[in-house]
């Protein structure tokens, strides 16, 4: 799935270092090992993926169009 989406695959990469972050800072606040799946942990990413998500795909996509040479596809926002 993500071989043939580049901008899914980048996202994923993002996504797991967020993730790697908010785990690790999480364990020193508690100062034990805390995994990635913890309840606190998950909602800490999904917050930071919520105040980041449309910028990060944004980037990601004018990242990818300059890599194969287009034109900046126009925000949502320009096209309304």
């Amino acid at each position: 799935m993500t071989a043939s989406n580049p901008v899914l695959s980048r996202q994923l990469t993002t996504i797991r270092k967020i993730f790697a972050d908010e785990t690790w800072l999480e364990g020193e606040r508690r100062g034990c090992f805390v995994p990635p799946d913890d309840p606190v942990v998950r909602e800490k990413v999904c917050g930071v993926i919520l105040r980041i998500g449309r910028e990060l795909r944004e980037n990601i996509e004018a990242q990818a169009a300059a890599e194969v040479g287009l034109p900046d596809a126009p925000h949502r926002d320009e096209a309304a």
